[in-house]
């Protein structure tokens, strides 16, 4: 129950950030963000904290690139602590 109710918060607080968003992000944004939130969910941070984080890595990777927000930010550690920074992230 506890799992369900942690992916029902995730998805309202994702669903209310794209929502007041700016139309740029595009439906691949959305799927990268959207494994991103999936991939943190246990790291013990609320979920608009994940939301954020995951929207701030991915504005800050190269719109050609293939790899995953969890794969990328394994080797961007400067842009992984910003995006940490500026969403709240504690411990990170």
């Amino acid at each position: 129950m506890k799992s369900t109710m942690t992916s029902l918060a995730v998805f309202a607080v994702f669903a209310t950030i794209f929502a007041a968003s700016p139309a740029l992000a595009n439906a691949d944004d959305d799927a990268w963000i959207a494994k991103c939130v999936k991939d943190n969910g246990d790291q013990g941070q609320t979920a608009p904290v994940i939301a954020s984080y995951c929207q701030c890595m991915n504005g800050k990777m190269s719109t050609s690139e293939t790899l995953s927000v969890t794969a990328w930010e394994k080797t961007h550690k400067t842009e992984a602590d910003a995006c940490g920074t500026a969403a709240g992230w504690v411990g990170k």
